[in-house]
């Protein structure tokens, strides 16, 4: 008897469902052109859900689904389009001009051969029809994830009796707050139109003229959500061991991973990213055993170039990772030294059991962008198992460092503990790139720039192809007062990494701000979805250089309403201020807040 295919995973996503208003009507009227308009409505949507890093899943007749991560992207996206259709639409003649309503849900799906489908659909769709032409309507659960810094209003419909559904709906019109901006998209869209069917064709980059690569995150098949971060370290370990290799170019992980849980088209993957060739897989642990199967897919032509499956036993998980790497690299068009492939054995630790606290540790690390005391205790426990290693030392260093720049008072002997920290990790990992990188990074947050140029200078000898090794190059070369080389690198990270997350957009914004560069500091700083409270005393100094008051009174006000009661922003000017060698740095940055009115 053959076995039952298995069913398709299900997961829970924010959908927006957008429907064109009067579309029959349209037709009636000059069915060419309304099918030509209404195409053109339904690309320029898939490119703005694009740019706030949704999904245009499908059309289904005059509708269109798209899937996103997180309800602010989808909120302002549906916001964003409906402004610009209407300004769309008014410069346009004739009565063929398509108007969209739009819902959004928060629900349970499945995605499958490019298509969702699920509950969640159902009620983005059953929204939307409450929504008035050009109007936005919103599930209660997405209007109160969405967080209160973002400029928009949420008016109460009450609750919904709404078909198919057993319980009433609470449902709210969005809106944009008057006289606000919507944040920025974060990235330049590249949209998937071969779900479209005759909306046109994708502006794409070309594909680098030498051999690159893309990892996506591997799949995590152990059917227990916590084992994530252990799919995600996996994927991770591979990305860094792939990037120390100078004969080919690696895309960072932070572009990869914006793939994680969604259903692709290779080929498209690799025109989203400009590389030759990508590189999936899946991770399936029980027990003490591990299951990672590998496939290595030409970007162009979508065929596989190789594939393989490796059972082992957990122990043996390293030796598992080298024979992926060592197998990856021999396909490419230029081949590898020996010794360069003999060097991939490199690895934050050789004991599993602190392996596995320090993946964890840098879980919660990242998703918290180094402010959860969590990630701390667990890389301290990966020490516990293994007092070698380099990478848990190394994250406790910039742990420490990290907590000198919040708002609230920083950990008791902060830099003392990074500067501790960070020598252990270079006494064990000394030929590590990334720990050098670190190093740089910790140490021109205490000031102590000659220490900083040293350890990045070693990170990029070591391997000029990691993103921290140039990220931290580039930190250290602003804040040394060499502010064009700084934005060089900084920008260079900005090509390898398209797709960089916001600390990183706030380095380049901070270079721009010392080179004088007030208004690209701003474009810079806007483009970053949710970002941190210090973020708007950045942009409220880059308007009081530029003498917009009224913008810095707008961005004040929101620092101000936002900001905790035990702040002394004091503190963190002084610690910015340490961060510059030259004093003119230093002074450029209190003649901002001054100006603002943060500092006297």
């Amino acid at each position: 008897m053959r076995p039952m295919p298995d069913p398709p995973p299900r997961k829970l996503a924010v959908i927006l469902h957008a429907d064109v208003v009067g579309s029959t009507t349209l037709v009636q009227r000059d069915e060419s052109l309304a099918h030509e308009r209404i195409k053109d409505a339904f690309l320029r949507f898939a490119t703005t859900i694009s740019s706030y890093g949704g999904t245009a899943r499908e059309i289904r007749g005059d509708a269109l689904v798209a899937e996103f991560s997180r309800a602010s992207d989808a909120v302002c996206a549906a916001l964003a389009f409906q402004s610009a259709n209407t300004d769309h639409n008014t410069g346009i003649s004739g009565e063929i001009r398509p108007e969209l309503r739009v819902g959004i849900s928060m629900g349970e799906v499945v995605i499958s051969d490019g298509t969702v489908t699920g509950a969640g659909v159902v009620l983005a769709q059953r929204l939307e029809q409450l929504a008035k032409p050009g109007g936005v309507v919103v599930q209660g659960s997405v209007a109160d994830t969405v967080p209160t810094r973002l400029p928009l209003d949420f008016e109460s419909l009450g609750e919904r009796a709404l078909k198919g559904f057993d319980q009433p709906v609470r449902a709210f019109v969005g809106n944009l707050r008057p006289s606000e901006s919507l944040p920025l998209p974060q990235s330049v869209p590249v949209i998937q139109t071969e779900r479209f069917e005759g909306l046109g064709k994708a502006q794409t980059p070309g594909l680098p003229d030498r051999p690159s690569i893309a990892v996506l995150p591997f799949t995590n098949m152990s059917g227990d959500p916590e084992q994530e971060y252990f799919s995600d370290g996996i994927t991770e370990d591979i990305i860094t061991e792939l990037s120390r290799y100078r004969e080919f170019s690696v895309m960072a992980r932070n572009s990869t991973f914006t793939y994680k849980g969604k259903t692709v088209d290779i080929r498209e993957v690799g025109r989203d990213l400009g590389v030759t060739h990508v590189v999936e897989g899946s991770v399936r642990k029980a027990g003490n055993r591990i299951r990672v199967t590998a496939q290595v897919i030409d970007a162009a032509s979508g065929d596989h170039v190789w594939a393989e499956r490796y059972d082992r036993e957990l122990n043996d998980i390293f030796a598992v990772q080298d024979e992926l790497t060592r197998a990856i690299v021999s396909l490419l068009p230029i081949r590898v030294q020996k010794a360069i492939i003999d060097s991939a054995g490199h690895k934050p630790t050789q004991n599993l059991t602190a392996y596995d606290y320090y993946l964890r540790g840098r879980w919660i690390f990242e998703q918290s962008s180094g402010e959860d005391p969590a990630a701390l205790e667990l890389f301290q426990k990966a020490l516990q198992a293994d007092p070698e290693c380099a990478h848990a030392y190394a994250f406790i260093a910039v742990f420490y460092s990290y907590s000198l720049f919040s708002l609230r008072a920083p950990q008791v002997e902060a830099e003392k503990l990074a500067k501790e920290y960070i020598r252990r990790a270079l006494a064990y990992g000394e030929g590590d790139a990334t720990i050098h990188a670190e190093a740089a990074s910790v140490y021109v947050s205490c000031g102590d720039h000659q220490l900083a140029s040293s350890h990045a200078e070693k990170a990029i000898a070591l391997n000029r192809n990691e993103l921290n090794a140039i990220l931290s190059y580039g930190f250290v070369k602003t804040y040394l007062g060499e502010l064009e080389e700084g934005m060089r690198w900084l920008l260079e990270l900005e090509k390898l990494d398209p797709l960089s997350p916001g600390y990183r957009l706030e380095l380049v914004a901070e270079c721009h701000y010392l080179l004088g560069n007030y208004q690209s500091a701003i474009d810079v700083l806007s483009r970053w979805q949710d970002p941190p409270l210090h973020t708007y005393a950045h942009l409220a100094a880059c308007y009081a250089q530029l003498g917009q008051m009224n913008a810095v009174k707008k961005f004040v006000a929101t620092y101000e309403r936002e900001c905790p009661a035990d702040v002394d922003f004091a503190r963190y000017a002084a610690a910015h201020q340490k961060l510059c060698k030259r004093e003119e740095d230093a002074e450029h940055w209190l003649e901002g807040y001054r100006k603002a009115g943060f500092i006297d």
